[in-house]
C-alpha cells in the first residue's frame, strides 16, 4: 500500500485541508498507517497533480487562505482498483522486539523501561480509540452500529487498531514483568 491510498481513503468523507487531514490521520488512520504532516502535504500535491484529488482555495479574512481537497472520480477509480488488488500479508517489523530478542545477552533495564513506555503509549491509544469508537457509534450500541451504522469501514479499522493496541499493551506489560522477575531472581541467586 502506498500513502496515496491512505490519503484517498481519508478524503472519502468530504473536503479537508491538509491540516484537517493531518489531524484525522493522527486519530483515525494512524492505527494502520503512519505519516508525518509534511508527508501528507507532499502527497496531496502529488495526488492533485495526478488528478486524483481536486483542490480549491478558500479565502479567509482573519487567517491565511487555505486549500481544501476532495477525491475526484479518478481518485475513486484508483481506490476501487486498489481495493480489488490482492493484499499482501502483514508482518511485524519492530526494533523493540530486536531488543527483547537480545535481552538474554545484554542488560535488561533499558529494555524493561522501553517496554513500560510502549505499554503506556498503547494504553493511551486504547483510550483514544475507544473514545473515537463511541463518537462514531453515537447513540447506537456496538451490535446495532455494526448492523446498520454509517461509514462502517472506518469503524472496523478503528476496532482493529483497538485490538492491536490492547494486545501490544498486554504483551509489553507481560514481557517487562518477565524480564523484571528474572532480573530480580538473578540478583538473589548464589554465584556458582
Amino acid at each position: 500500500m502506498a500513502l496515496r491510498h491512505a490519503v484517498l481513503a481519508a478524503l472519502l468523507d468530504g473536503e479537508y485541508s491538509g491540516y484537517q487531514l493531518a489531524k484525522g490521520f493522527d486519530i483515525g488512520v494512524a492505527n494502520f498507517w503512519h505519516a508525518l504532516p509534511q508527508q501528507l502535504y507532499a502527497e496531496l500535491a502529488k495526488l492533485e497533480r495526478d488528478g486524483l484529488v481536486a483542490g480549491r482555495e478558500v479565502v479567509q479574512e482573519t487567517r491565511p487562505n487555505k486549500r481544501l481537497f476532495r477525491v475526484t472520480e479518478a481518485g475513486r477509480a484508483e481506490l476501487e482498483a486498489f481495493a480489488a488488488a490482492p493484499s499482501k500479508p502483514s508482518f511485524i517489523r519492530d526494533d523493540l522486539l530486536v531488543k527483547v530478542q537480545s535481552a538474554d545477552r545484554v542488560g535488561t533495564a533499558a529494555v524493561i523501561e522501553q517496554l513500560e513506555e510502549r505499554a503506556a503509549a498503547a494504553e493511551a491509544k486504547t483510550e483514544l480509540l475507544g473514545a473515537l469508537l463511541r463518537q462514531l457509534r453515537g447513540d447506537l450500541d456496538e451490535e446495532e452500529f455494526l448492523r446498520r451504522g454509517e461509514r462502517i469501514g472506518g469503524y472496523l479499522t478503528c476496532l482493529r487498531g483497538l485490538a492491536f493496541e490492547r494486545e501490544n499493551r498486554d504483551w509489553c506489560r507481560m514481557a517487562a514483568g518477565v524480564l523484571r522477575d528474572r532480573q530480580a531472581a538473578a540478583r538473589t541467586e548464589p554465584s556458582p
